[in-house]
């Protein structure tokens, strides 16, 4: 099949209309623009390109600096939460394990020196409403009667859900106060904390078909009080950051899975002074050459 469309002749196509004159300057022109328009184009995306990269680093900035800001924050309301209760156990069975200082004044001092800190807390927030704090008020009528109550409310009371069972919550009395002091303070942040065992005998390691310890600290020691008691425990995280609270608090543990897994927290005596080096002997005395014979 022939197209329709006719070939142009040689003449037709020797006769095309002329370019007008400035045409070839001016596509010249348009294309200069053109160029000059791209080259704007990305200068202007590698221009907003940066400004981006320079807002998400400000932001990545300013978000590791509040998160700084509120991980400083957080440590810091810990510590000072933490701070009396470190003071008062800590303190008081650092006295009792390492310099040998009695009980009673070992928390006692303990506990003077929780006063003290407790008294600078009052002044320090005192002073955010007040222009004047006064030390001497605020120790006698705020931090005494907070350092005596709590003290007297963890060595005499254990709440009965806190304990295995009323064997258990009657010999609470006859355990370490120190012992008492770091176990309620446990108490207040998990309330799920069970006291399992305190004081045993010869008879109950008989029962539960273990071997006869004689030197436990679940037995009365020589001051009177039981050394040693035993928390429920569970596989997990839980568990291990009691453990590691009695640790800091400067009291063992051991985990044990002899007839139910628990924690054994034990507060050692304190190690007797070392006794006095014995005297040297005396020399035996020289007689002295007398004069040789004749």
């Amino acid at each position: 099949m022939r197209s329709s469309v006719r070939p142009r002749s040689r003449a037709a196509q020797e006769t095309r209309r002329p370019t007008p004159p400035g045409t070839d300057e001016r596509w010249a022109e348009v294309q200069r623009r053109l160029r000059a328009l791209k080259k704007e184009v990305l200068r202007r995306t590698r221009r907003a390109r940066a400004a981006a990269a320079r807002r998400v680093r400000k932001a990545h900035d300013r978000a590791a600096t509040h998160f700084g800001r509120l991980a400083f924050a957080a440590a810091r309301i810990f510590l000072l939460v933490t701070a009396p209760f470190l003071l008062l156990i800590r303190g008081a069975v650092w006295l009792y394990r390492d310099h040998g200082v009695p009980t009673w004044m070992a928390l006692l001092l303990s506990g003077g020196a929780t006063l003290l800190l407790l008294s600078v807390y009052g002044v320090l927030i005192s002073r955010h409403f007040a222009a004047r704090a006064r030390l001497g008020w605020i120790a006698k009528w705020v931090a005494a009667p907070l350092v005596v109550c709590y003290c007297g409310f963890a060595l005499l009371h254990l709440a009965r859900e806190n304990a295995k069972d009323d064997a258990v919550h009657s010999l609470y009395a006859a355990t370490h106060p120190l012992l008492r002091l770091a176990v309620s303070t446990l108490i207040l942040v998990d309330r799920n904390a069970v006291v399992t065992d305190l004081a045993r005998t010869p008879d109950d390691y008989r029962r539960m078909r273990l071997p006869l310890n004689r030197r436990s600290l679940h037995y009365p020691q020589a001051d009177g009080w039981v050394h040693a008691m035993d928390l429920r425990t569970s596989n997990g995280l839980r568990s291990l950051l009691v453990e590691w609270y009695f640790r800091a608090m400067g009291f063992d543990t051991l985990r044990h899975v002899g007839t139910k897994d628990h924690l054994h927290v034990s507060l050692p005596a304190p190690l007797p002074p070392p006794a006095p080096p014995a005297p040297a002997a005396p020399r035996p005395a020289t007689i002295p050459p007398g004069p040789p014979a004749a």
